[in-house]
């Protein structure tokens, strides 16, 4: 093996990670299922997700065979929904395209919805013991500082310097330990901020570290003006009940229940959920507005609290989904955003239900 990756597999061995929910095995469901969790998110935040997730769905035909709207509903909260929807399109296409067998190559898994190249090589790694680098936001954050590699990672000509590099520290064998040392080294000693230099195997070849440069590399995304936008939301209770709606599969909160967003041409907003739902409302006591920072930019969300009167259920209205009511007590099982969450969670005053 390189100097590199014999000095990093012995560190992993003595301080790395051991006891993960899902280290310990082959089955490329769990492995696959952890990846695409930890995929921007931290791991003590999708340990009890991921155990969730399990008892649910079992294994790849159990996920294929659930409703997204299940399996929607178990990610709630774990944000990036696109990972669950891609998730469940991947376990139905395994099902129908390999015969409900994981395929077994990096380049077959790497076809799979919400699969990239250095996700694909992880599981090929740590399931079937393929030889492959990765390229994980860890892994670009080790390689930028230890070798001092200039430019930001996102920029094209420097994410190919840092997949030459990767390629070429690869070992002969032991793939999977090596690949889980890069991972362990990014999470738990070469941090984003304050990494743990002095515990580090390369603290004394490390070129952030003998230049004094551990803040500047990797180089930070250029900055830019995050857009902000606004919306107002309908919160129409009636009986201790809200009314939510489904939302389409693409875009935010794709195929999550959210609260009807009020056109920004209405004026009248009892008019405007008279015509949309076929409810008579009146006005509710107001609520706090709240922003919910995206990838790409903020979104500011205003409430409004309309009473619904005694009527018929709500009609279908366009093509945005099914409306229901969801009963407040029962918002820990629904599939419901952040936002959207953190609003109904203010719904505790008791004479928001005077109607």
């Amino acid at each position: 093996m390189s100097e590199f990756a014999t000095r990093l597999t012995a560190w992993q061995r003595e301080h790395g990670r051991h006891d993960l929910p899902w280290q310990g095995g082959t089955d490329p469901y769990r492995i696959w299922l952890s990846e695409i969790m930890l995929q921007q998110t931290q791991v003590e935040t999708v340990i009890p997700y991921y155990q969730r997730f399990l008892v649910r769905f079992p294994d790849v035909a159990a996920l294929a065979a659930a409703p997204v709207e299940d399996v929607m509903t178990l990610w709630s909260g774990l944000g990036y929904y696109a990972r669950a929807r891609n998730l469940h399109r991947a376990a139905q296409r395994i099902m129908s395209d390999h015969g409900g067998r994981f395929p077994t190559t990096a380049a077959e898994i790497s076809t799979l919805p919400g699969v990239g190249r250095s996700t694909a090589a992880a599981i090929a790694a740590f399931a079937f013991g393929e030889r492959g680098a990765i390229l994980d936001g860890n892994v670009k954050r080790v390689l930028s500082r230890i070798f001092g590699v200039d430019g930001f990672p996102g920029e094209k000509a420097v994410e190919n310097r840092l997949w030459t590099l990767a390629e070429s520290l690869l070992p002969e064998r032991d793939i999977g330990r090596y690949i889980q040392a890069q991972m362990d080294l990014g999470a738990t000693l070469c941090t984003r901020a304050r990494p743990a230099c002095v515990r580090c195997p390369f603290q004394d070849d490390c070129v952030a570290y003998r230049d004094g440069r551990i803040a500047e590399l990797p180089t930070p995304r250029p900055r830019k003006t995050v857009p902000r936008r606004s919306a107002r939301y309908a919160v129409v209770v009636r009986d201790a009940c809200v009314l939510l709606e489904r939302r389409p599969p693409a875009g935010i909160w794709g195929g999550l229940l959210a609260l009807p967003e009020i056109p920004e041409h209405s004026t009248d907003v009892l008019a405007w959920a008279y015509e949309r739902f076929g409810l008579r409302c009146t006005p509710g006591d107001g609520l706090a507005p709240l922003s919910h920072a995206f990838t790409h930019f903020v979104l500011e969300l205003q409430p409004v609290v309309l009473h619904a009167e005694p009527a018929a259920p709500p009609t279908m209205a366009g093509e945005a989904g099914t409306m229901s009511w969801q009963a407040l007590g029962e918002l820990d099982a629904a599939a419901l955003p952040t936002p959207v969450r953190r609003i109904l969670d203010a719904l505790t005053a008791p004479d928001l239900f005077a109607n």
